[in-house]
């Protein structure tokens, strides 16, 4: 089968797209990449991104037939997606950690030192980074891993926060200082997997991108993409989820934070696997009552 693989044109897209391509070409498909060019992509430097900035114009593409498959970061798949698209797969997911990334080889961010400054344009970083070092002065940092490394080397800031996956899908790990403990620094929701999209009256899409699907990997972004869901947030919001599962057992942390990290929080539930919709629930409903809104916890953002 021929394969439209639809992507944007940064490096790590490049990349992360390759990953699937070269999967399904093992499968016996034929397979074409169709660069696509996202909100995100043609934004101002250091402007916050809106919800699906990096997805919608490949869903659009999706939906009208120019392309069969979309490669999506997890993290970045609006909650309340299109209806006449579906997720065909989550290939097995990477390192869902945040990494810190300083000019001081030695740097940790217990060590940072006082008033640094950090680079991110996350409000969930930037919550939990105030909470864990309230002397941090964090900026607004954006463009894709290259320009922020770079701006990190030539000492506009003292460090910046990034995803792990996305430093070792491009060959980047060299450049990491410390894994950040998912208690203190939780990931966004869908951090370090794919999503393979498709149209939902696709069938033979669906099944050629489903044949890369990795049962846990589902398992656990779904769940973490429901406690969002049910928190009331977007991939905006200053919220992170993370569930493992290891055979029947499924661990899940949840955790919010203000924005200006003046108050954070952190839950933990454990179970069954078959319980992950329990899970997902309990945990939300926990954050709000902990004090949680993401109404209001998502305006203190922009």
């Amino acid at each position: 089968m021929k394969i439209r693989l639809g992507t944007r044109g940064s490096a790590l897209a490049l990349t992360q797209t390759g990953l699937v391509a070269d999967a399904l070409g093992r499968l016996g498909h034929r397979v074409e990449l169709i660069h696509i060019l996202t909100d995100g992509d043609v934004r101002a430097p250091d402007t916050p991104w809106g919800e699906g900035a990096f997805v919608a114009a490949l869903e659009r593409a999706l939906a009208r037939g120019q392309i069969d498959l979309a490669v999506h970061s997890a993290k970045d798949v609006p909650i309340d997606g299109d209806p006449r698209l579906t997720i065909a797969a989550y290939p097995p997911r990477d390192d869902p950690r945040d990494v810190l990334v300083s000019r001081d080889p030695a740097g940790t961010l217990a060590m940072l030192p006082p008033g640094a400054v950090v680079g991110t344009d996350s409000p969930r970083r930037s919550g939990f980074l105030r909470a864990a070092r309230p002397d941090a002065r964090v900026i607004p940092l954006s463009g894709n891993v290259d320009t922020r490394l770079k701006r990190l080397d030539d000492g506009e800031v003292d460090a910046l926060i990034l995803a792990a996956a996305g430093l070792r899908r491009l060959g980047r790990t060299d450049r990491i200082n410390q894994f950040l403990d998912p208690s203190s620094m939780p990931p966004a929701p869908g951090q370090g997997a794919l999503a393979v999209q498709a149209r939902a009256e696709d069938p033979a899409a669906i099944e050629a991108g489903g044949a890369l699907n990795d049962a846990p990997t589902r398992l656990c972004v779904e769940v973490e993409r429901a406690v969002l869901q049910r928190a009331g947030g977007g991939c905006r919001a200053p919220l992170g989820a993370l569930a493992v599962v290891e055979g029947d057992r499924l661990t899940v942390l949840a955790a919010a934070a203000d924005p200006d990290g003046s108050w954070s929080l952190v839950r933990h539930w454990t179970g069954q696997s078959g319980e992950a919709e329990r899970a997902g629930s309990e945990l939300a409903a926990a954050l709000l009552a902990a004090g949680y809104r993401a109404a209001s916890a998502e305006v203190a953002a922009r």
